[in-house]
């Protein structure tokens, strides 16, 4: 008869008596190195530090064990995607169809404990029409706020509707946000829709800024862009060239037709490309080289070669000369840079 405390009388860990930790060393375990050396790549040194202890120290994984975390991840997934996709609303009427209605609960609980849920949620499905007639008579900083946590491309398509005179100040408003009071937010919600979008904590929140108007930009068209960044030059000269310089990068001629490159090509000045390419991947590098002859690639990759190390900011500099002839060939028309999402088609 086995003695108390015998190895071979203890009590397997269930999935639910392990930690989170361990649940994510399981989940690892069970996908495999090669998948699991990916996801590394996205975390900190200490998340991976504690991941790898708890892995070393992990023994064996029972096919039951394993077969519930993966249960688990998947099903928080689901869920995260429904929240990302519709909001929570939204995601707890699906998860109970696919779940029940408890189990539903649980994960939308589980995920809402940790997850911020973004200011205007619940207006992530309105269409932006509806949506411009319903705020373009606010001020401009309460259409700015809204913008700013808006997908890009909502929010390209009211910015371009909205009157000229507001379209530069709305966008000013953008770039020079930068936090942005609980109280603020909740009351620019209760004036937008009746029905609260809750939010999870009481952290000041972070939206806006030049990075978030250049997505907006981006993806809006030439013409209401031009007029945007003209506006800003005579009010705010400084902002609007930080903006100009992000709104293309040098890695975006990849987005480029060959056509396009090669005109571009005659324009930029061979050792200012053997600079430029110095930092880039391969993809850009191999853009530059099938737009070129055989003998000046050749010529090109040798004079990289030889060049030896390159401060990054020369680098650098050299990527905004050769964009700034991108911009002076579309202002003028003899190129066209695709721009406004997925739906635009240059013919």
């Amino acid at each position: 008869m086995a003695k108390a405390g015998d190895p071979t009388t203890a009590k397997k860990k269930s999935d639910k008596d392990l930690s989170g930790r361990e649940k994510a060393a399981a989940f690892l375990v069970s996908i495999g190195s090669e998948v699991s050396s990916e996801i590394f790549k996205y975390l900190r040194e200490d998340e991976i530090e504690t991941l790898t202890f708890e892995i070393a120290r992990m023994e064996t994984i029972e096919a039951e064990q394993r077969d519930s975390v993966l249960q688990e991840f998947q099903e928080l997934m689901m869920a995260n995607q429904f929240i990302t996709s519709g909001g929570i609303d939204y995601a707890r009427e699906l998860l109970e169809k696919s779940l029940g209605s408890q189990k539903a609960i649980d994960i939308i609980n589980r995920m809402t404990s940790s997850l911020q849920v973004r200011p205007f949620d619940f207006i992530r499905r309105t269409d932006p029409g509806h949506l411009l007639n319903f705020i373009q008579q606010e001020h401009p900083q309460t259409i700015a706020l809204i913008l700013a946590y808006l997908e890009p491309n909502k929010s390209s398509v009211i910015l371009k509707s909205l009157p000229h005179e507001v379209q530069s100040d709305v966008a000013r408003r953008i770039a020079t946000m930068d936090r942005t009071s609980p109280e603020v937010l909740r009351e620019v919600e209760r004036v937008l829709e009746k029905k609260l979008s809750t939010l999870s904590s009481e952290d000041y929140t972070a939206a806006g800024g030049v990075g978030s108007i250049v997505e907006i930009l981006n993806m809006i068209d030439r013409s209401s862009e031009k007029t945007i960044i003209e506006s800003l030059e005579d009010e705010d000269p400084e902002l609007a060239e930080e903006i100009k310089k992000r709104m293309f990068v040098f890695e975006d001629i990849v987005m480029i037709d060959d056509k396009s490159i090669q005109k571009i090509m005659r324009e930029v000045d061979s050792s200012e490309l053997s600079k430029a390419l110095k930092s880039v991947d391969t993809e850009v590098q191999d853009k530059i080289y099938r737009n070129m002859s055989k003998r000046a690639a050749a010529m090109l990759k040798e004079d990289m070669e030889f060049m030896g190390p390159v401060r990054l900011k020369d680098v650098e500099e050299a990527q905004q000369k050769i964009v700034g002839i991108i911009r002076k060939l579309e202002d003028s028309g003899e190129i066209v840079v695709a721009r406004g999402g997925e739906d635009e088609m240059v013919v």
